[in-house]
């Protein structure tokens, strides 16, 4: 629970700020019951075909794997890809969305996800910026030229017992060969990365109209710290302000930011009853 303390010091920063940075890590999707690998034990748990062969995320996740046992590669990716499809996107999104809207200068998304749970939830697409791209898109897997193409077309049939791929993987429109999930995967070399750096171009603009942005870090930890070393950014660089949500890892380094041993939903429903109380009595609206 969260103590009154932390919660007038996260009206007061959401209150003061002009813009709102959603920095995301795979945590946040916990709550909408999306696993997040942590740990190898839990990944098996998720995939105990891949369990049982003593086969890694790190193993999984890459391009290897799709050479040498494509029928498995895909068929992690491809169960992932129909999950991330059919996963409703917990409260926690709505309340982050409503906050955004209030924003005089609005509001961008960082996320190491691959998952689309931020446009599945309303998010402006134009908006998010993808860090290790997206499961909803494709690329040629030598590649034969720079084209990146949406996934929607196609539907993987999953032999979930075995974490095996039972119809036909995707195929290059040009080449004609096998293609691949547009993620920046493990020992990846071919990933095309020019949509994730028109994402990062267009974030980068919007930027330079802020002046007091409040970074809303969730569920992002330090074993692979992009995230945390993009929110540290916004704060040195622009001079923003933090509040990090972690339930294992919430300090932070300023005495100015705030953080919160909590879940998203836990912690974002909480800051919102919060200002709703707040405004009630007489405050300003965020």
């Amino acid at each position: 629970m969260l103590t009154e303390s932390q919660l007038n010091h996260a009206i007061g920063l959401l209150e003061q700020s002009d813009a709102l940075m959603i920095a995301a890590g795979a945590g946040i999707g916990v709550d909408s019951g999306l696993p997040d690998f942590r740990g190898t034990e839990g990944f098996w748990n998720a995939y105990p075909a891949l369990g049982a062969q003593k086969i890694a995320f790190h193993e999984i996740a890459t391009p290897a794997a799709f050479r040498r046992r494509p029928q498995q590669a895909w068929g992690f990716y491809g169960h992932r890809l129909n999950l991330y499809r059919n996963t409703v996107p917990h409260e926690g999104f709505r309340i982050l969305l409503k906050w955004a809207a209030t924003k005089a200068a609005g509001y961008s998304i960082f996320t190491s996800n691959v998952d689309g749970q931020f446009q599945l939830a309303g998010f402006d697409p134009q908006r998010i910026n993808e860090c290790h791209g997206s499961i909803h898109r494709l690329q040629c897997m030598l590649p034969c030229s720079e084209a990146i193409w949406s996934a929607h077309k196609f539907e993987p049939v999953i032999d979930t017992i075995k974490c095996r791929l039972e119809n036909a993987a995707p195929t290059c429109p040009r080449c004609g060969g096998m293609a691949r999930p547009n993620i920046l995967m493990f020992q990846d070399w071919n990933w095309l990365e020019q949509h994730q750096e028109q994402q990062a171009d267009r974030q980068e603009r919007w930027l330079q109209t802020v002046s007091r942005p409040l970074v809303i870090e969730i569920g992002a930890g330090t074993a692979i710290p992009t995230v945390r070393h993009f929110s540290h950014r916004i704060v040195q660089q622009y001079g923003g302000r933090l509040i990090r949500i972690n339930v294992r890892e919430p300090t932070v380094s300023g005495k100015a930011d705030l953080g919160l041993a909590a879940g998203a939903v836990e912690a974002l429903s909480a800051l919102d009853l919060a200002w709703k109380a707040h405004h009630s009595k007489g405050g300003s609206r965020l």
